[in-house]
């Protein structure tokens, strides 16, 4: 899968984006030289919504995917939201009734549903609902309506995720590992496990929420600076972000908090 989201509505982490890919000997492609690098790739399996300036999200269809991962890989929309899914949830029959869809369902309508259900009803905590998702998983959703993006990433590793700064400033975010180098340079890192990203309040352990991020710095093979790898920081503590009460959901996330 692809995703590639325009920087004013992404809004990254600043450790993401490195000096050093806009200075290098490979400098980072425009989003559209990468969407291009990935349909061609696979260039009767995959197709791309585009949502003009806003976004852009690419999927393989599962059956001609085989030399990304084995992992299974869902797209859908419903109500302009739209949700690229890879892995499997082991809990996905209890979750279905948890939020009411038919059996039938998927493990891409249900993120989206929970999307749904965080962004108009709560007062669900955002990390609470990802951490009740049991199995191997990553997902990324695009709200058109909003202009919001969300992605998560499991924390048992199953799945890999990458995310980078194009060289316009926008964020791609790929399971391709050659796509994410090739289109960001230096500036590509691992998505870090256990964690959830809204464009809205930044990056989030949803298996610490009570814990910052930490952003350490990645050195290539030449000494120079790359984008950052992301832990948490369990020494530390923010006691501010709320857990209670009507509005307990991502919207109120605060990027200071992270």
């Amino acid at each position: 899968m692809l995703a590639i989201f325009h920087k004013a509505f992404a809004n990254p982490p600043d450790e993401l984006n490195s000096p050093a890919s806009q200075h290098g000997n490979k400098k980072p492609k425009s989003p559209e030289e990468t969407l291009k690098e990935f349909l061609s790739s696979h260039p009767s399996d995959a197709f791309s919504l585009n949502f003009g300036d806003a976004a852009v999200l690419a999927y393989v269809r599962q059956d001609h995917a085989p030399l990304l991962q084995k992992n299974q890989r869902l797209f859908c929309g419903y109500d302009e939201i739209y949700c690229l899914f890879m892995g499997s949830l082991n809990n996905l029959c209890a979750q279905i009734k948890q939020y009411g869809l038919s059996k039938g369902s998927n493990e891409a309508m249900l993120v989206i549903e929970a999307y749904r259900t965080l962004r108009d009803r709560g007062p669900y905590p955002a990390d609470q609902v990802i951490k009740d998702l049991d199995g191997s998983f990553a997902f990324v959703v695009y709200d058109s309506k909003r202009g919001t993006v969300f992605a998560a990433l499991g924390s048992d590793g199953g799945v890999k995720l990458y995310w980078g700064i194009a060289a316009d400033g926008s964020v791609v975010i790929s399971d391709d590992l050659a796509v994410i180098k090739a289109g960001c340079a230096k500036s590509f890192a691992p998505f870090p496990t256990g964690c959830m990203f809204h464009s809205e309040g930044g990056l989030m352990s949803f298996e610490h929420p009570m814990n910052k991020m930490r952003a350490m710095p990645r050195v290539d093979s030449e000494g120079a600076m790359c984008g950052a790898n992301f832990k948490v920081d369990l020494y530390s503590r923010v006691n501010s972000i709320p857990r209670v009460g009507s509005e307990t959901n991502w919207v109120d996330w605060n990027s200071e908090e992270i």
